[in-house]
């Protein structure tokens, strides 16, 4: 089981699970667990090679794909017994996310998509291209400080580049390689993902400076019944480390206001997914 940890306000309380992007680990919500733990149960995991589930003990040396990262997730919540908790995902962990909403949205309340990817750019592409050109004769470091650099790009996104940065340097090459394989075809993988809409109350959070991925998010959202967006000013991809107070604001109040949903009302929703 890959590692994770909690902070149980009590039983009444609803779960809150953080799933971090690739590269990252669950330390990089260090600025919500102080205000969200004052108001929920938290669930942080790290994903599979990543922070402390490194050292996790399973066949690594195999690939595997966004849904095996999302059943480590599935099988943590099982192990606590919590049937169902709010999603809180960054960066690639909104993928993550997603699958979980597909594969068993009875443990969904509500998703907080930040910093979501739900199509890559041409951009993008072309740089995942050159980078699995190169993959195998660059060090893994130089091409995650090339990413972070061109996608959080700003002054402002100094210390989202720098902990990223930091971070990505406890993954190991082969590790990198595994999760950077992941990115190849992805945009036909999130079109299939995304083509049919949860009845899962939805909230994505995005930086305004956030340039690669805000615009598919943005057309994304006005095509949805269930899903709303809150801009960030001021703010580029990793929105939670950039304007964390702002986030928190947001992303609190909607949780809490879609933990007040009348459990018929939810039940409802539910039975019209499945």
């Amino acid at each position: 089981m890959i590692h994770y940890k909690t902070y149980i306000r009590g039983e009444n309380y609803e779960w809150v699970t953080f799933v971090h992007g690739a590269g990252g680990s669950s330390s990089i919500w260090y600025k919500q667990i102080k205000s969200y733990k004052e108001n929920f149960n938290i669930l942080l995991v790290d994903l599979r090679g990543h922070g402390k589930s490194k050292n996790t003990k399973r066949k690594l040396f195999k690939d595997y794909t966004f849904a095996d990262v999302s059943r480590d997730v599935i099988d943590v919540l099982n192990h606590l017994r919590i049937t169902s908790t709010h999603f809180v995902g960054i960066s690639l962990g909104t993928i993550i996310v997603q699958i979980i909403a597909e594969k068993e949205p009875e443990k969904i309340r509500s998703m907080v998509l930040a910093g979501a990817v739900t199509r890559l750019n041409f951009r993008s592409q072309l740089l995942i291209t050159l980078g699995n050109l190169v993959k195998h004769i660059v060090p893994y470091m130089w091409l995650y400080r090339l990413f972070a650099w061109v996608i959080m790009p700003s002054e402002r996104h100094r210390e989202s580049r720098s902990l990223f940065v930091r971070e990505a340097k406890k993954l190991c090459q082969k590790e990198f390689k595994r999760w950077f394989k992941l990115t190849k075809g992805v945009n036909s993988f999130l079109h299939t993902l995304l083509a049919k809409e949860p009845p899962i109350p939805t909230m994505y959070i995005m930086g305004d400076e956030d340039y690669m991925f805000l615009p598919s998010v943005q057309t994304r959202v006005s095509q949805r019944k269930y899903s709303e967006l809150s801009l960030v000013a001021n703010s580029g991809h990793v929105v939670n480390v950039d304007q964390p107070e702002e986030f928190n604001r947001i992303s609190i109040g909607f949780i809490q206001k879609q933990a007040k949903l009348r459990p018929d009302v939810y039940a409802m929703n539910l039975a019209q997914l499945l």
